[in-house]
């Protein structure tokens, strides 16, 4: 599948079948976010990925809205990142996070990022907070987003080309 293809098949999927992902599916996601370009290459981000059931669940309620459906998922992937290594780390992880949506939807693999950092939740606790309790990591440890993956529920349309806003688009010659 062309890139292109990919953008336009790649949905935020948030409903999925109790069907697990092939372990080889997955590690071809992981791939892609192993291989995610970083700034310097200092390559910062760090992977956790959940299959645990509780720990899904925990982390459905880690901010105020918008995670419920971590609780329904296959797995989940948490993406973290080092931020004493490097000083572009939000923007290394959320290349990453990227990337692996991009290879989940090309895999036929419903995915939706759910963004954590800058997060709260009911109580006004960050997310980030949260996150790194339920997990047991380190202080310098950062999380950016989750990566809720899981087999689609149903189907959900691809986007067309024509849905393209070149109204954004301004060139300069």
């Amino acid at each position: 599948m062309s890139i292109l293809a990919t953008l336009l098949s790649r949905r935020s999927i948030r409903a999925y079948t109790d069907e697990t992902i092939p372990e080889e599916t997955l590690h071809s996601i992981l791939m892609a976010g192993l291989f995610a370009p970083t700034s310097r290459n200092l390559k910062p981000c760090r992977f956790t990925v959940v299959r645990n059931r509780d720990i899904l669940e925990k982390l459905s309620s880690v901010k105020a809205g918008g995670s419920a459906f971590l609780k329904d998922a296959n797995a989940a992937i948490v993406v973290s990142a080092d931020a004493d290594k490097s000083d572009t780390w939000i923007e290394d992880c959320s290349i990453a996070l990227t990337c692996m949506h991009l290879a989940a939807a090309e895999a036929g693999i419903g995915s939706c990022w759910v963004q954590i950092h800058l997060r709260k939740d009911r109580a006004e606790r960050f997310a980030e907070d949260n996150v790194s309790r339920i997990l047991g990591l380190a202080e310098e440890i950062r999380t950016v987003g989750i990566l809720a993956l899981g087999i689609p529920a149903g189907k959900i349309e691809p986007h067309t080309e024509e849905e393209a806003d070149f109204r954004k688009v301004e060139f300069v010659d």
